[in-house]
């Protein structure tokens, strides 16, 4: 293993590079405009462009999500659309120094026979917390990594963090865009596989900040793609997709035989995008890759943004909460399915993965490529989710009804898990009366009244 470096690193400048960079043109007539401009002149704009550079560079959004990312339904917290777009940045927190390596090797080393030591990027986010925690139990060294940012309340990350370290998981705080970071990690660790959670999540939030989606979801995943094809050996990489990418898709339950061309949404469409990328390393470069389908995941711990979790907040505020219906008062329904059952069937897409067959970026032979769904295969209507949290909560909510807004969401979710079964076994036994109750229990216990949950 490579001499370790006690040098600390700070924000490294050429990962700082927005992942969509503007383009110039720069036409004839107008060089031959500045052809002719005195030097006195030439210099002043010249200061004033790169001015302009620096600030643009400076203020330009980012949001490479540290939370996993399951599908989002239309509901989502409205307090988003208050938020600073350009309050993130792509800077990354210190890192380096003989402590923090001795933490990192603390956190992967294996400790069960046959273990394996897995990089969990998106760790202190909702599904990467229980996956990380399931992989530690079980023996496997686990490291983490994460940007914390603030798509969603902060210190709820900051408490799953202390959770993963009180099981000795420790968290890197950095940025899946950030290379000299990622290179670091496959330095210290031989990672032997990568559980890719890390994504910017949810429906509604890509139409008020497109751009960190592509910066999160596409940059961030092909950086680190580029990393686990030059490691040697490669790791096997087990990824996030999402349900969205059925789109517009009719025909029910959605199979991953089923089209999957026409997103309704740009978080759709990233997440397809990296089913493409994933397909083109694959092939290129003999990197074993799985992507899984997530539908619509709850449970203790989960993201403020979704549905359950805020109807919940807002039933016991004694606050209105919008149930959906679609077209023609048409029934607005997901395949809820709970987060014990996501965590098995994620193992179990880790334990069945097989060796990439690349060494230093280069493929030495055909590699392994799987996309799951992992459902429930029981949808339920909204409104019945709503009528449970009623009763576990003891408190009838306010309930307005109207139409789904056109945000790119879709009216219904519906897996066919028939494929994962088969592969390795997933079969989900949560249903949705049982997983709220464990949610419920959960929020009220961490949250109380509700009155620290006002993200």
């Amino acid at each position: 293993m490579p001499s370790s470096s006690s040098s600390s690193h700070m924000d490294n400048s050429n990962n700082n590079i927005p992942s969509t960079p503007g383009k110039f043109k720069t036409e004839r007539s107008l060089y031959r405009k500045w052809h002719h401009v005195p030097l006195a002149k030439l210099t002043f704009y010249t200061f004033v462009f790169l001015g302009l550079i620096l600030v643009f560079f400076f203020k330009t959004p980012s949001a490479t999500s540290s939370s996993s990312s399951p599908p989002s339904s239309s509901y989502h917290s409205s307090s988003s659309s208050s938020r600073d777009l350009s309050r993130r940045s792509l800077k990354t927190s210190s890192w380096g120094g003989l402590p923090w390596e001795k933490r990192v090797r603390s956190s992967a080393r294996i400790r069960s026979r046959n273990g394996f030591s897995v990089l969990v990027t998106g760790a202190a986010g909702f599904v990467g917390t229980h996956v990380s925690v399931a992989l530690k139990r079980r023996g496997d060294g686990v490291l983490g990594l994460d940007n914390f940012n603030d798509y969603y309340d902060p210190s709820l990350k900051r408490a799953r963090q202390s959770l993963l370290e009180r099981s000795g998981i420790f968290i890197v705080e950095g940025d899946i865009n950030d290379d000299a970071l990622l290179k670091k990690l496959f330095e210290l660790i031989t990672f032997t596989h990568v559980m890719h959670l890390a994504a910017q999540a949810g429906v509604r939030y890509a139409m008020e900040n497109p751009s960190s989606y592509v910066h999160s979801n596409i940059a961030g995943f092909v950086n680190l793609l580029e990393v686990c094809k030059n490691a040697n050996p490669q790791p096997a990489i087990v990824w996030a997709s999402s349900s969205s990418v059925y789109g517009l898709n009719t025909k029910v339950p959605f199979s991953e035989k089923d089209r999957t061309d026409q997103p309704a949404s740009l978080y759709a469409a990233t997440k397809k995008a990296g089913e493409e990328i994933a397909h083109t390393y694959n092939h290129i470069y003999g990197l074993s890759l799985t992507g899984l389908r997530f539908f619509t995941v709850y449970g203790p711990w989960g993201r403020p943004d979704m549905a359950y979790f805020f109807f919940t907040r807002d039933i016991l505020k004694g606050k209105a909460i919008p149930v959906f219906e679609g077209a023609n008062h048409g029934t607005v329904a997901r395949d809820f399915t709970y987060i014990d059952d996501v965590v098995r069937g994620c193992l179990g897409a880790l334990d069945t993965a097989e060796k990439s067959t690349g060494s230093g970026g280069k493929k030495r032979g055909p590699a392994q490529l799987r996309v799951f769904n992992l459902g429930n295969t029981s949808p339920v209507p909204v409104s019945e989710l709503v009528g449970i949290l009623e009763r576990l909560l003891k408190v009838k909510a306010k309930r307005v009804v109207m139409k789904l807004p056109r945000n790119g969401d879709v009216p219904f979710t519906h897996a066919n898990i028939s494929f994962a079964r088969r592969e390795f076994g997933y079969k989900p036994t949560t249903d949705l009366q049982t997983g709220l109750k464990k949610f419920v229990r959960w929020y009220v216990g961490y949250y109380g009244s509700g009155r620290r949950s006002d993200q």
